[in-house]
């Protein structure tokens, strides 16, 4: 079965953290159309797990206008391209100030397959060490803290917890630990 295939690309905006572009595309059945895509680097998400504690950043969500709790994650400076254990790691301490004796990949998400081009790296850490964080000047307002398995299960129910990468991360490390 054919695909939509781009004909023209334009950028339309570009920042440090992403680009937006619209493509001029074809469709299957050979009709013309625009599509807009909102290009950004690979994130890692970490999962800091010690026993039944899992440590969370709580940050403003500036397009929300809320206050959010989620696993620590993010991408590279000025849209680099790093490993993404090294970027897991990376994050974890930058945002956290933990360190992890191991990194244990458990899959793949992709953003919003319908507008962005960006995928997420999602990391079990364990063996935690606490540190100093090194935070972005934009994570200033940042807070983290360690929460029971039963916190963090009650967070997401009742709404505390709306970050999609965080509660698809978390079904991740629920698979994993059911196989």
């Amino acid at each position: 079965m054919d695909s939509i295939r781009a004909v023209g690309t334009r950028q339309v905006y570009r920042n440090n953290w992403l680009t937006i572009r619209e493509d001029d595309i074809r469709r299957p059945d050979g009709s013309a159309g625009i599509y807009a895509v909102v290009d950004k680097p690979t994130y890692a998400l970490v999962i800091p797990r010690d026993g039944e504690r899992f440590h969370l950043v709580e940050q403003f969500r500036y397009p929300l206008g809320l206050r959010r709790w989620e696993f620590p994650q993010g991408t590279a400076p000025d849209r680099a391209a790093l490993d993404p254990p090294e970027l897991a790691a990376r994050e974890l301490r930058e945002e956290t100030g933990l360190l992890a004796e191991s990194m244990t990949e458990l899959g793949l998400l992709d953003v919003a397959p319908g507008m962005s081009s960006q995928r997420g790296r999602v990391f079990l850490a364990t063996g935690i060490t606490e540190g100093p964080h090194d935070r972005e000047h934009e994570e200033q307002d940042m807070r983290s803290a360690w929460f029971a398995r039963s916190e963090v299960e009650q967070m997401m129910r009742d709404g505390v917890i709306t970050d999609a990468q965080t509660l698809a991360a978390w079904a991740l490390m629920l698979l994993a630990e059911a196989a």
